[in-house]
């Protein structure tokens, strides 16, 4: 298995495990991003970041991520997505991708890492909590949408 940095070209199989993810998730008519808008916002806007992982040239995971800000603390980084095909999971590939998350976070000098998971997620849960994260249940998730400005 093979962990780099998404370039150019990998737009179009990370919206494919975006939609896998979708459909884990029971959302599957949710996704409205395109290949292009992400290849987009990852390369030419530098708005997002990602990791894909392959094996052994078939990308079977990603882990998209971006640098957030509290005012408390300074830097985070935020992993909005982690995902890896449900035949390569227990090879240790969400593993790999979450640990090499985690040490661009501390390269990056980020005081914490933050990232969301469904409360009937129960096998994610485990796992980050295995990798001695606390799965904080006090704070509620605050949204707004703004569908004006999806990709059409």
């Amino acid at each position: 298995m093979i962990i780099r940095k998404a370039q150019r070209g990998d737009e179009f199989a990370i919206l494919e495990l975006i939609k896998g993810l979708a459909d884990f998730e029971n959302e599957p008519d949710e996704v409205v991003n395109t290949a292009e808008k992400l290849g987009a916002d990852l390369f030419d806007r530098g708005l997002c970041e990602a990791l894909v992982i392959a094996f052994p040239e078939r990308i079977i995971g990603f882990a998209l991520y971006y640098t957030a800000y509290s005012t408390w603390k300074g830097p985070v980084l935020y992993l909005e997505d982690l995902y890896v095909l449900p035949e390569y999971r227990g090879t240790g590939a969400g593993s790999k991708l979450f640990d090499t998350v985690v040490s661009i976070a501390d390269e990056r000098n980020c005081s914490r890492m933050d990232w969301q998971v469904l409360d009937w997620n129960t096998d994610a849960i485990a796992f980050y909590e295995r990798k001695g994260a606390l799965i904080d249940k006090e704070w509620y998730n605050g949204r707004m949408f703004f569908p004006e400005n999806e990709p059409k």
